[in-house]
């Protein structure tokens, strides 16, 4: 038995499922309003599917938009299929819902981002079993995002 209730993980699910479920609505019924969404993803991840020039493009993360084009759009419960269009040439991508760094809706200045903390004094033995140390962040409005080495999308660049 766990020492202690790990909220990190607990909330990492929760905003992964609340991905799951906004998209899963786009894919039944498109994007409704002005909504689109700036999502950066791990490209490097194991289970991440996408053009090997994309990848080479991208060697560690890739920010997709989903607004104007795009189709096929299919969720499950780990991740989802997308095809895009990248210089005209449309491009399949598989992202899994935990390679997601970053999450972000302009149109309403929403956002989420997971935040990977590695904790080397760690040795408690309490190790998450899929190896996945990221901690969730809600981005907020009033709030500047830090700057990291990968570019953080920013809500203030999408406001208008």
């Amino acid at each position: 038995m766990s020492r202690s209730i790990d909220y990190g993980n607990l909330m990492h699910d929760a905003m992964r499922g609340l991905i799951q479920k906004v998209l899963t609505r786009v894919a039944t019924d498109g994007l409704p309003g002005n909504h689109h969404f700036f999502i950066t993803f791990n490209t490097q991840h194991p289970d991440a599917e996408l053009a090997d020039w994309l990848a080479d493009r991208y060697p560690e993360d890739m920010t997709i938009v989903l607004e104007h084009w795009f189709q096929g759009l299919e969720v499950t419960d780990e991740g989802f299929s997308v095809v895009l269009n990248f210089g005209d040439k449309p491009e399949p991508l598989y992202i899994p819902f935990d390679a997601i760094r970053t999450f972000v809706d302009p149109s309403v200045e929403f956002g989420l981002r997971f935040e990977t903390q590695i904790d080397d004094d760690d040795d408690d033995g309490d190790d998450d079993p899929d190896g996945d140390d990221s901690q969730p962040e809600t981005v907020s409005k009033d709030e500047p995002a830090p700057r990291r080495e990968a570019e953080v999308v920013s809500l203030d660049k999408f406001r208008k």
